[in-house]
């Protein structure tokens, strides 16, 4: 394993430009663990996980449509998401235009369950090798779609634009948190991750056809990142499975410039944790050690049938608002009338929403742990050691227990 780098032993300034990157020598490291029920639970909790829906689907039967119940969950999109669901399907359309034959023939897989749940957190370079340390696995053979290497400077462009329509617009998160994400992974490339590191290494595909009528999926990832967006006639009915996780979680300086990626995430949390009295945070801990996330890549549709916590129908009106203002660092990586529609739902169930944590309540050390569980939202955060850099980092995912995958579970 290459040896780790202290965060404080480099910075770099120099933007990799996509067009004019001559190869590396590779490095040959140990990657990121894959995101997987390694979990120490109790045999209650692991009892209480629902069997996945998903497990015995098969590529044809997975084009199924959106259950009912996620229709009910999306029908309240307001004109302006639908107007910002056309958008996307328009810029979508637009980019395709700029590609070949085959390139457009890369980026186009069909809509099933089977390529919607071919996402990782692992670095593209891995996924083919039987996971991470540990026989760790992952959910994915291998990302489908184009890599951002490579396309050109005027197909980036479009890519560029139709991603800002797909995000939101705040500060440090949505576009702006992804394109510091994709600095973050230059950077490992640069600094002890060589070529299996590297915005090169992201993928877009479209899963279906992007057009007003029918279902289709925008899905684009990496090392650390996966966005999920499904669209069903014109509006948008799923905004997860959404994994977001960082290293380097301290600051660095890449281009000059000098970024926290999920900086917006964590501080949410730990204010949460914080307004909470001693008598809560007992309450909301768990007895269990997590190492990592409880659905993570690979462990579909089976959230547990029992809420473990401190439910947060009991919380001040001022505790509820920081639980809500931690949901809304990950809905509002999802465009700004998408994640208003989302949120006012995630409102509506705060009451019967529960959370909990392991570990510390700062966030920092390996195996802290917390989560938001409701009867729509769920949120997970777990701190991790480091891999290609010294100090820990984390693994976090947002998934919905009604429109994960737009609903689509077979």
């Amino acid at each position: 394993m290459t040896p780790q780098n202290t965060l404080s032993e480099r910075s770099v300034s120099r933007r990799w430009v996509l067009g004019g990157l001559s190869a590396t020598t590779a490095l040959v490291v140990t990657g990121c663990a894959a995101t997987s029920a390694s979990t120490t639970t109790s045999s209650s909790a692991a009892s209480s996980a629902t069997t996945s829906a998903a497990a015995a689907a098969t590529s044809s039967s997975a084009a199924s449509t959106t259950t009912s119940a996620a229709a009910e969950a999306t029908a309240a999109a307001t004109p302006s998401a639908r107007a910002n669901a056309r958008t996307v399907a328009r810029l979508a359309r637009a980019f395709l235009a700029t590609l070949d034959a085959d390139q457009k023939a890369t980026v186009l897989q069909d809509y099933s369950l089977t390529n919607a749940e071919n996402w990782s957190n692992l670095p593209q370079g891995l996924i083919g090798g039987g996971g991470g340390p540990g026989g760790s696995t992952s959910s994915s053979g291998g990302r489908v779609g184009i890599s951002l290497g490579d396309l050109s400077s005027a197909q980036l462009k479009k890519f560029n634009t139709l991603m800002k329509a797909a995000t939101g617009s705040s500060a440090g998160l949505g576009w702006d948190e992804i394109t510091m994400h994709l600095d973050a992974d230059d950077y490992l490339g640069e600094n002890g991750g060589g070529d299996t590191y590297g915005r090169e290494n992201f993928y877009l595909a479209f899963l279906g056809k992007p057009r007003a009528k029918g279902t289709w999926e925008l899905q684009f990832g990496g090392h650390h990142l996966a966005v999920a967006n499904t669209y069903t006639d014109g509006e948008l009915v799923g905004a997860t499975p959404s994994f977001r996780g960082i290293e380097p979680n301290g600051r660095f300086t890449w281009d000059g410039e000098t970024m926290k990626v999920m900086r917006r995430k964590e501080r949410a949390f730990t204010a949460m944790l914080a307004s909470l009295t001693s008598a809560q945070q007992s309450t909301a801990q768990l007895s269990d050690v997590y190492s990592d996330l409880v659905l993570g890549p690979g462990n579909d549709w089976q959230f547990p049938t029992t809420r473990e916590g401190l439910r947060v129908g009991t919380l001040s009106a001022a505790q509820k608002k920081k639980v809500l203002a931690a949901i809304g660092t990950y809905v509002h990586d999802v465009a700004d009338a998408d994640a208003a529609v989302i949120m006012k739902r995630y409102r509506s169930e705060i009451n019967k929403t529960y959370l909990a944590w392991s570990g510390t309540t700062a966030l920092t050390e390996r195996d802290d742990y917390v989560r938001i569980d409701g009867p729509s939202v769920w949120i997970e955060f777990s701190m991790q050691g480091g891999i290609v850099l010294s100090g820990n980092h984390p693994h976090s995912v947002w998934r919905d227990r009604v429109t994960d995958y737009g609903g689509t579970s077979s």
